[in-house]
């Protein structure tokens, strides 16, 4: 397992050279440059413009700003300098990588706590009218965008009279200590996204708990278990559940990145203080360096995310195993 777990770290290496050698590649194949929003202001003039490229290194050729990019990251982890922010960009990322990923996982968290129940019912009574009920709600939440759904749950808030919708906090709450009243405050604020991040995910991982205990179903084994009168709950959790969670713990490896950069939308309307939008502003800009850090770090977690699920599996599954 630990040759296995070594080579995995090592052969990342080679795929995230080669994802930051597409995405700059692809940034930079975005039309003009960054400096071209000072030739739409009429106080700067084309010498200006031409200045402030060669201080930021835009003068020199795609292929030797990438590798220069690419030394300073492997000798010093320096991933250069935001135009936008004019601060380097491990600065910017990480005032906003801690809400990102505490949003990210509580949304995880609640989408399983919420699917696979769902999942794991609507496959042993899939001909009761509540577990067709709950499939055709699961199809709904897959249709419905998040954003969609956010924004009608803001306006549910507002007609109800309440006015803990967009951001994290209320105002007098955002630069205040923590505190019993700060903590309800977020709360009062977070369910809003979290529920409108994870109604897909509730709706796919619900699919998919269903059809994976759907299959394991109607294995001999679990009629075996049956006709020798196993308690129902002994079927479900110690045969049904076991076997049917393989894919599932695929799926939550593959679901990281998505909850982190798939949500661009959604943190725009709820004015949530994540990474996505950065992401997005970086792209309309041409902030490269920006861009293309937070790119690769969404690709590292989708790395990381299939180790941990491939390591996951070994532990559930004894029948799996890594040399």
């Amino acid at each position: 397992m630990l040759n296995y777990l070594l080579r995995r770290v090592l052969g990342m290496l080679p795929t995230l050279l080669v994802i930051s050698a597409v995405c700059f590649l692809v940034i930079k194949l975005q039309p003009g440059s960054f400096t071209d929003q000072y030739l739409e202001d009429p106080r700067f003039t084309r010498e200006t413009a031409a200045a402030i490229s060669r201080q930021l290194g835009l003068d020199q050729p795609p292929v030797m700003q990438y590798l220069h990019w690419l030394w300073n990251v492997v000798t010093r982890l320096d991933f250069g300098y935001s135009f936008l922010q004019n601060r380097p960009v491990v600065t910017v990322i990480g005032e906003l990588l801690g809400w990102t990923v505490f949003i990210a996982l509580l949304t995880l968290l609640v989408s399983w706590l919420i699917a696979v129940p769902l999942g794991i019912y609507t496959a042993f009574n899939r001909h009761t009218l509540t577990a067709q009920i709950v499939s055709v709600l699961g199809y709904l939440g897959l249709a419905i965008p998040d954003f969609l759904a956010a924004l009608l749950l803001v306006a549910l808030v507002l007609r109800l009279g309440g006015t803990n919708v967009g951001g994290l906090f209320s105002p007098h709450f955002i630069d205040a200590p923590w505190s019993t009243a700060r903590v309800l405050d977020l709360l009062g604020h977070l369910w809003i996204p979290v529920l409108a991040v994870g109604l897909e995910g509730v709706a796919g991982l619900m699919r998919q708990t269903r059809a994976s205990m759907l299959e394991v179903l109607s294995q001999d084994y679990i009629r075996t278990a049956r006709a020798k009168g196993a308690p129902q709950r002994r079927i479900v959790w110690r045969h049904a559940v076991r076997n049917a969670v393989n894919p599932l713990i695929s799926l939550a490896g593959l679901s990281l990145p998505t909850l982190i950069s798939g949500t661009i939308i959604i943190s725009i309307v709820l004015n949530l203080p994540t990474i996505g939008p950065l992401l997005y502003d970086s792209l309309i800009n041409k902030d490269q360096y920006m861009a293309l850090t937070l790119l690769m770090f969404s690709a590292l977690l989708l790395l990381i995310g299939n180790l941990l699920a491939d390591l996951a599996l070994a532990w559930a599954d004894p029948r799996v195993r890594y040399a």
